[in-house]
């Protein structure tokens, strides 16, 4: 090609970014595909009854360095004080090591969750050593692998009491020295169940009225207190006694397994993990191992493989929501894995001696504070503390905290005359006599003589991580070599495409990613003075605006931190507005069969009634059923919940038709935004007749899934529900998240990604996810049958294969050919969803016609493989698909099997030279469920799974 020094090369760098194709392949690909151009394919696959009528307009797309410098003078407009406000949230410090390795590196935060457990051996490992420190501190047997915050934690652990206790009564007893978000989240939960919340002294609980009882430990107000009568009382009257703990305070203090507690829940943030403005955080949940099957959210597991060999899976997978839908416990899809791997490498970095130092430093820190404020004529509160303690200042309040702004300190109003103080890790001596100053004390912190303020009878005695990993050796070359071989266990997105439908694996940029360790964005507290938070504001404003144009929605929440926070926060919006009218009788949804299983969930959590809808011939809701449920139910019709483009991969054209049933009929439409990726910038929820959607910022708008989260399902609403929106945890009502914005520390990407992308590039994205989709349904036409195609034969961005004729023909199942495409170094498409026994494949916008090109020639040689078992060419039982997954250890030794080590080893898209390996073979899930364990084995079991 010869250049012109006066020619103008015109070059889309932001759209070759996030899209995959070039624009030469894009060609090739709709000459495939039988379509003139990609606004022919797009106008065949939309129903122009739901095309958007203006396109998106954001202004002109920023480069790189022109975002990073916005974000740059942005954040620069966040105040970051040294917030000792604490209420559950604490500075820490994140290792370097940790950050670099974890936080920041691909291999860990764009690896989905390890539904795969043969490609996900490294994170599994990494949450199992969270559940043994979890358990560990806690002294109870068995613990989840995270849930989303700590308020949400102890609303699960309010409902679990519910389930599990032998009691009869309604009623649930909350501490009133919890923190007030935890106070709120579990009132918001507790309403619709027609749980009574009794909030007072545990001097004064009646251990007869109640099923259950929470206690906070430390109390928020820093009290100390032994709870073993209290919880020996509820168990007396057959009710559950739960501790939200500290996990640090458990390094010294008496742990709640010995109080006689039967769940602890709490946060793992001041283990590493920056406060973020309020997220995202790991809660934890631990429990007796009687009751570890009423627990929610992901347990890891250990079971074996095909050849006996140790390997690590999800437990107790048949209580996901998929399968009991509107019978399940919890709406709970999702984790904070990339934060609970970040909380326990930060355990394995510090060791038990570690953590009980920084935990000494702390309290001993506090003892000095507490001193000095005495000595000077202040009353301190309480008399034994950990790290909090509460100062009677009477009319001088705001006075004492505006002098400790001025020394750069936040401190935590309470009440009308108190002040509270949490220290944490980074409390230095200077901070103290910041303090001190704040208070009109002119001090020194030195000379002291290191004394404790807990009392005896509350010091720990039993041993906590005793486990070898946590005496590792950790110098930091050791550390990172462990973090290095947990990586290369996993398959994640930074190795190979993971066609996941529904789940949107798509491009995570470095740009938009690097402003979350940013300090402006990281070292916020939530509950600090909204002046000190004016980037964010701006950030969330402009963010919220943007979603807006692209949803038809008037305003967004953000508060829901996952996606099924979202579904459960927009029901309970429209539940709220139903009462708001007088309509409160209205508890019935229309669901579709097809929809996620979070769905039905999260109707059954705000009481109420399922009603599902038939699926047609042609995947579509069954309009006629629709029509006859919404007549039969006409008068309690709360409303119905609907995914767009529907489950089965299509624009449904009866959409509109759907949703005007509804409201003729006095519901609400909820549209799940799951599927919003083919839709951004064509169609708009909003237009089609949707009351609320939820979006997952973590699937459309970038940000990464980390293993199974950090997630954020912000929900968009029309004007008619915005007063019925979450209200602040921190004193409001209706809160359904510990902080107002969920997880806000994550919104940058989400914000990036909308900024360096403007609006012609979001609906480009969209445009190519469809095409991508149809490549690959296009190109595997005849060796699969595509199960739901549009009328002119169109799929929206995924699509589902058919698998079970294999099952009758080769005796090949759906499991098979998943585990066959890891031997070519791909993650399997979502197995058995919508469908049972099928396939349903999304490649998104971020993936290159060669990265397509080589999943499409696994699965046509896998679909070869398959007809030599058709054609009794091959084994039935004994084949490379009935042994997939093959480890490198299958290369050497005795080989008995039908096919050669190279057809079993490298099939077709498998890399010679960077070919992804599987730690292990097959998993048995049977053999991890009978015999459940969910904490570190010993080491003398790693030797002989070696041997």
């Amino acid at each position: 090609m010869t250049f012109k020094p006066t020619e103008y090369l015109p070059y889309d760098f932001a759209n070759r970014r996030h899209i995959g194709p070039s624009p030469e392949e894009m060609e090739e690909m709709l000459k495939v595909v039988g379509a003139e151009s990609l606004d022919a394919l797009i106008d065949d696959t939309l129903p122009p009854a739901i095309r958007q009528k203006e396109p998106l307009d954001f202004g002109k797309a920023k480069s790189e360095r022109e975002l990073l410098h916005h974000m740059r003078v942005t954040a620069s407009k966040n105040k970051v004080l040294t917030s000792l406000i604490g209420q559950g949230y604490h500075g820490t410090v994140t290792p370097p090591a940790i950050q670099r390795n974890i936080l920041e590196n691909p291999a860990w935060y764009t690896a989905y969750t390890p539904y795969q457990p043969e490609i996900s051996q490294g994170r599994l490992e990494a949450l199992l050593n969270f559940q043994t420190m979890v358990c560990d501190l806690t002294g109870l047997e068995i613990a989840n692998a995270s849930l989303l915050d700590e308020a949400t934690a102890c609303a699960e652990a309010m409902t679990m009491a519910q389930r599990v206790s032998k009691s009869k009564v309604k009623a649930f007893f909350v501490d009133e020295n919890c923190h007030p978000q935890n106070i709120s989240v579990m009132k918001t939960r507790a309403a619709p169940l027609g749980i009574e919340v009794i909030v007072g002294s545990p001097d004064d609980l009646d251990a007869s009225a109640v099923f259950g009882a929470i206690f906070q430990y430390p109390g928020t107000y820093g009290q100390l207190r032994d709870f073993t009568d209290e919880i020996s009382k509820l168990h007396e009257h057959k009710g559950i006694g739960i501790i939200s703990a500290d996990p640090l305070s458990l390094t010294l203090l008496k742990e709640p397994g010995a109080m006689g507690a039967d769940i602890a829940v709490g946060s793992t943030q001041r283990f590493g993990v920056p406060i973020g403005y309020g997220g995202p955080h790991a809660a934890y949940m631990a429990t007796k191992s009687n009751y570890g099957r009423n627990m929610p959210g992901r347990i890891v597991g250990v079971s074996i493989d095909a050849h006996g060999n140790r390997a690590y899976r999800l437990s107790l997978q048949t209580r996901e929501q998929h399968i009991r839908r509107e019978k399940a416990t919890s709406n709970v899809c999702t984790a904070q894995a990339l934060l609970a791997v970040m909380a326990g490498f930060y355990a394995v970095f510090h060791g038990p001696k570690g953590l009980q130092a920084i935990a000494q430093r702390i309290h001993r820190k506090t003892a000095r504070l507490a001193e000095g404020l005495s000595q000077a004529g202040f009353e301190v509160r309480p008399k034994a503390f950990f790290d909090t303690i509460t100062v009677e200042v009477g009319p001088l309040q705001k006075a004492v905290m505006k002098s400790a702004v001025d020394e750069g300190i936040n401190l935590r109003a309470v009440g009308e005359t108190k002040i509270g103080i949490t220290l944490d890790e980074r409390t230095r001596p200077a901070t103290l006599e910041a303090v001190w100053r704040a208070f009109g004390i002119e001090r020194e912190d030195k000379d002291y003589t290191p004394h404790y303020s807990m009392p005896e009878k509350l010091i720990r005695k039993s041993e906590y991580l005793t486990h070898e990993i946590f005496h590792m050796n950790r110098s930091e070359t050791e550390m990172m070599r462990y973090m290095r071989r947990l990586a290369d266990r996993d398959l994640a997105l930074d190795r190979a495409m993971i066609p996941l439908g529904s789940c949107t694996m798509k491009l995570n940029s470095a740009a938009e990613m690097m402003p979350v360790s940013w300090r402006e964005f990281s070292l916020l507290h939530p509950y600090a003075p909204e002046d000190q938070a004016l980037g964010y504001k701006e950030m969330i404003d402009d963010l919220s605006s943007k979603l807006c144009d692209i949803t038809g929605y008037d305003a967004i929440s953000m508060q829901p931190n996952s996606g099924a926070q979202g579904e459960y926060a927009g029901l309970l919006t429209i539940a709220s507005y139903h009462r708001a009218n007088g309509q409160g009788h209205r508890n019935v949804c229309l669901i579709p069969m097809s929809a996620h299983g979070t769905n039905p969930a999260s109707a059954q959590m705000v009481g109420w009634k399922v009603v599902p809808i038939k699926s047609a011939e042609n995947g579509d809701i069954d309009l006629e059923d629709f029509r006859a449920k919404t007549e039969l139910h006409s008068e309690n019709l709360a409303g119905c919940m609907i995914t767009y483009p529907s489950t089965h991969g299509v624009f449904e054209e009866t959409v509109t038709e759907v949703t005007k049933i509804t409201h003729d009929h006095g519901g609400q439409v909820y549209i799940d935004g799951a599927n919003m990726n083919a839709m951004v910038g064509l169609s708009r929820p909003g237009d089609l007749g949707g009351d609320v959607s939820h979006l997952n910022l973590h699937k459309t708008f970038c940000i990464p899934h980390g293993g199974g989260g950090p997630g954020m399902g912000p929900i968009g609403v029309k004007e008619h529900l915005v007063a019925h929106l979450p209200g602040d945890p921190n004193g409001g009502e209706g809160a359904v998240s510990a902080a107002a914005f969920g997880s806000p520390s994550l919104l940058p990407i989400s914000w990036a990604y909308c900024l360096m992308m403007g609006g012609e590039g979001l609906t480009q994205a969209t445009r190519v996810a469809i095409l991508n989709a149809n490549y690959i349904a296009k190109r595997l036409e005849g060796a699969y049958d595509i199960m739901f195609t549009g009328p002119k034969g169109r799929i929206a961005h995924e699509c589902i294969l058919d698998t079970r004729p294999f099952a009758d023909s080769a005796h090949v199942t759906v499991d098979d050919i998943a585990k066959r495409l890891i031997d070519s170094g791909f993650h399997a498409p979502t197995m058995s969803w919508p469908v049972a026994g099928t396939l349903m494949v999304e490649p998104t916008e971020s993936e290159s016609k060669a990265e397509l090109d080589r999943f499409c020639d696994a699965m046509l040689s896998i679909r070869a493989e398959i007809a030599e078992i058709e054609d009794g060419k091959i084994d039935g039982e004994n084949n490379a698909l009935k042994n997939a997954p093959h480890t490198v250890e299958d290369l050497v030794g005795d080989w008995d099997r039908p096919y050669t080590r190279e057809q079993g080893c490298f099939p077709a898209g498998a890399f010679r030279v960077d070919k992804y390996w599987p730690p292990v073979n097959r998993v048995d899930n049977v053999y991890g469920d009978r015999n459940l364990v969910c904490t570190c084995p010993p080491m003398e079991e790693y030797l002989e799974a070696a041997e």
